[in-house]
């Protein structure tokens, strides 16, 4: 719980910071920073972003220190400026990923640059970087499945004789590796999105 004197404190800080104290200003971000970084890993894998959005919202509240309000908690304003800040971010790059698919459906001939082919192969190399991670989840014999099903094209009956075990093993060691994957994957994709 904090005390009465913290309060004053914080608030002291914040509004030294919004009547244009650069060593107030100074204070919040070596305080913060830190905290904030963390914070905002739970919320995007994207580090390249996260450091992007904090720059970002530093510049912005000093730029616009004079018309900020009151806060009891720099803390807590500054988890919920970071958040709305990645989530707009995050949003916006889920829009445009859309938007691009949507127009390489609509145009499937269309020959994209250089430069783009460039982008894709990266992108392509990022996925297939994280999905080869993303096996060290996996158990040995749930690898071995994968493999046996979408690399050497064997049916359930194939892997089942294959592995020694019945058809309902093998349709729980691919699930189970799915979701595993899916789940791992899904936490990561959004930093390629």
């Amino acid at each position: 719980m904090m005390t009465a004197k913290r309060i004053t404190d914080e608030v002291a800080l914040w509004n030294a910071f919004r009547g244009g104290d650069h060593d107030a200003f100074t204070l919040i971000y070596r305080s913060y920073v830190n905290l904030l970084y963390n914070y905002s890993t739970s919320i995007t894998q994207d580090r390249e972003l996260i450091k992007d959005c904090l720059h970002d919202l530093f510049v912005e509240l000093w730029k616009n220190h004079q018309n900020l309000g009151e806060t009891t908690s720099i803390r807590y304003y500054l988890m919920a400026s970071i958040k709305r800040k990645l989530v707009r971010h995050l949003e916006t790059q889920q829009r445009q990923t859309l938007h691009h698919e949507g127009y390489y459906v609509e145009n499937p001939d269309f020959v994209g640059s250089h430069e783009n082919r460039l982008v894709a192969f990266e992108e392509e190399q990022k996925f297939n970087h994280v999905l080869n991670e993303s096996f060290r989840f996996l158990t040995k014999r749930q690898r071995e499945a994968l493999s046996l099903k979408f690399f050497h094209d064997m049916d359930t009956d194939q892997i089942s004789n294959k592995m020694n075990i019945n058809p309902q093993s093998v349709y729980n060691l691919i699930f189970g590796a799915l979701k595993t994957l899916k789940q791992h994957i899904g936490a990561e994709q959004i930093a390629f999105a």
